[in-house]
C-alpha cells in the first residue's frame, strides 16, 4: 500500500515518454534483471501505506474518473505452458473478512505476483504487487500507481515483475518492464482514486507474459458494488512476511464524489506489499477466473480500497497493451 517515496525516471532509450508514461531501454531491462538477486529480494522493503486523506478515503478527490462511452471488458486468457496449465483446476468456494493465504489454486495462483523496484534517489528496494492481465500485446501487468511513478512524476528504476511468486521462488522467471504506464492525474495528486498503472514487460526465453502464465480478465467502467476478491502480498507476519499470496473477499463498498468514480473497497485489510494485487469481480472458484475492476491501493480503518477503473485507467491499459 502506499507509501511517501520519491523515484526517478528511467531514461528514455529514443524519443521523449510522455508525461504519463516511461520507456525502459533494453539496457536497463537487462540490468533490472541483473540486479535482482536472491539477497536483494529478500530484502525489499513491503512498501506500506501512508494515512490517507478524507478525500482519499472516500474518493471524494478534485474530479473523479470519467466514463467511457459504454463499458468494456476483455475475457481471461489461460496459459499456453503446460507448468502453469497444472496449477489451473478446481478451487472451492470460499470467503474471507481478513487476510489468509491463498492454497486454491486456479488461474490466480499464477496470474498474480510481486512487483520490485528501486528508489534511485535513495538506493532503497520495494516491493509490491501486480497481476498478469489479458490485452493485445499479452505482456500487460496491472498495479497500482504509487508502484510505478511517484507524484512529481518520476517513474520507478529496475522494475521487474515475479508472477507466481513464492518464499523466493520464480517458477515462470523474471520479467523486466519496458514501460510504465499511469493516469495523468497521479501527478500532483495522491488520491487513491488514481492510483491505477499498468506495466508492458518483456519476455522470458522468448515467451510473452500471458503466453507464459495467463491473464486475468479486466474491466473499466463496470457496475460497482459487486461480491469481490482481492490478492496481495502483505508484508505483516500474520501474512507470510510479504512471501506468500493471501487473499481478502467481501461486498464492495463504493465511496465517491458522484456514482461511477472514485474508490470502492472492502472490510479487510491486507498490509504494505500487497498495493497494486488484484481486485477481480466474477471470480470462478472453479478455475480461478475473473476481471479485474481495480488493484490495491490503501487501507483506512478495517477496510481496503482501490480505484475505480474508468475512462482515464482504459487509457493508461490501452497504450501499455498496444
Amino acid at each position: 500500500m502506499i507509501a511517501s517515496v520519491a523515484l526517478a525516471a528511467p531514461q528514455a532509450s529514443a524519443s521523449q515518454a510522455p508525461a504519463s508514461s516511461a520507456r525502459v531501454s533494453a539496457v536497463q531491462q537487462a540490468a533490472a534483471l541483473k540486479f535482482w538477486t536472491p539477497d536483494r529480494l529478500a530484502h525489499a522493503v513491503d512498501l506500506d501505506a501512508a494515512a490517507p486523506t478524507a478525500a482519499g478515503r472516500h474518493g471524494s478527490a478534485v474530479g473523479t474518473p470519467g466514463h467511457l462511452a459504454k463499458p468494456f471488458s476483455v475475457p481471461a486468457a489461460m496459459p499456453r505452458t503446460d507448468r502453469a496449465r497444472d496449477r489451473v483446476g478446481h478451487t472451492a468456494h470460499i470467503a474471507a473478512s481478513a487476510p489468509q493465504r491463498w492454497t486454491g489454486g486456479g488461474l490466480i495462483s499464477t496470474t498474480a505476483g510481486k512487483v520490485f523496484f528501486t528508489n534511485p534517489k535513495n538506493g532503497g528496494t520495494y516491493a509490491c504487487s501486480g497481476d498478469a492481465v489479458n490485452s493485445g500485446n499479452k505482456s500487460v501487468v496491472a498495479t497500482a500507481g504509487h508502484c510505478v511513478v511517484d507524484t512529481d512524476g518520476t517513474a520507478y528504476t529496475n522494475w521487474v515483475f515475479i508472477p507466481g511468486y513464492d518464499h523466493g521462488n520464480r517458477p515462470f522467471g523474471t520479467f523486466a518492464a519496458t514501460s510504465l504506464h499511469w493516469e495523468p492525474q497521479r501527478i500532483g495528486d495522491s488520491d487513491a482514486a488514481w492510483d491505477a498503472a499498468f506495466a508492458t514487460v518483456g519476455t522470458v526465453n522468448g515467451r510473452r507474459l500471458v503466453d507464459t502464465v495467463g491473464g486475468e480478465g479486466i474491466g473499466f467502467d463496470q457496475t460497482p458494488g459487486q461480491y469481490v476478491y482481492s490478492f496481495g502480498y502483505g508484508g505483516s507476519a500474520a501474512e507470510g512476511g510479504g512471501e506468500q499470496m493471501n487473499w481478502c473477499a467481501g461486498t464492495e463498498v463504493f465511496q465517491s464524489g458522484h456514482a461511477g468514480g472514485g474508490t470502492g473497497g472492502i472490510d479487510c485489510v491486507q498490509t504494505g506489499g500487497s498495493s497494486g494485487g488484484p481486485f477481480l469481480a466474477r471470480f470462478d472458484t472453479g478455475n480461478g477466473t475473473g476481471m479485474q475492476i481495480g488493484n490495491i491501493s490503501i487501507g483506512a480503518g478495517d477496510y481496503e480500497y482501490h480505484p475505480y477503473y474508468g475512462k482515464e485507467a482504459a487509457g493508461a491499459y490501452n497504450e501499455a497493451g498496444s
